[in-house]
């Protein structure tokens, strides 16, 4: 019994000292989300991301077939609703990406290519909290249709090629300035009189990095 006791103070206290560590760190750190992770935090929220994910997710497989057709629909999905976060070749190097604590990791190593693809679909229909991947679930069959579309896709980001970027670019959602400089400009090659001006340029309000 007292083996136990010193065994469960002993935890106690080891849980304690962990805590005024880590409040420490806050009050002297802050919790801005523009510093680079250490090596120390990048391994705590990759195992709390783990912790995450449901057990049952692990063994569920992909029940769609792998074809030309599912990646060409995954890479369009990607592009129209990932890309802004992750990038077109999933690095996370972009403006919002960089900003994110965690921040969005790169998504063709093995942190997440080592993840099974129940996991995957785990995370892409429920996100995970504190985060800023969002739960993308429609409810639908259609909706789980597209999710697993785009774990196929995710298989392919290390291996994708400069076609499938520049097809991913041309997909990748625009800007109202710049949806209105190309109706113009596709008006002034069709005949119009006038040089299309060039799109104005909106100061961004929050000073940053600004990444590919």
């Amino acid at each position: 019994m007292r083996s136990v006791l010193k065994a469960f103070l002993l935890l106690l206290g080891l849980a304690v000292v962990m805590g005024a560590i880590g409040l420490w760190y806050v009050v002297n750190g802050g919790v801005s989300a523009k510093e680079q992770p250490g090596r120390v935090e990048e391994f705590l929220a990759g195992r709390v991301r783990n912790m995450a994910i449901a057990r049952r997710a692990k063994a569920v497989a992909n029940p769609v077939e792998y074809s030309s057709e599912v990646i060409a629909d995954g890479r369009a999905h990607f592009a129209d609703h990932c890309a802004i976060c992750h990038a077109n070749d999933g690095s996370g190097k972009t403006a919002i990406g960089s900003g994110l604590w965690p921040k969005a990791p790169d998504m063709r190593l093995p942190q997440t290519q080592n993840l099974s693809d129940g996991e995957l679909f785990w995370i892409i229909e429920n996100g995970i909290r504190f985060t800023g991947m969002p739960a993308w679930s429609t409810g639908t069959k259609d909706g789980e249709t597209a999710s697993w579309h785009l774990v196929h896709f995710i298989r392919r980001l290390p291996k994708l090629t400069p076609e499938e970027l520049e097809e991913m670019e041309a997909l990748n959602p625009k800007a109202p300035a710049e949806i209105r400089q190309q109706i113009e400009e596709e008006q002034f090659l069709k005949g119009g009189r006038d040089k299309p001006p060039a799109a104005p340029v909106t100061p961004h309000k929050h000073s940053g990095r600004q990444d590919d």
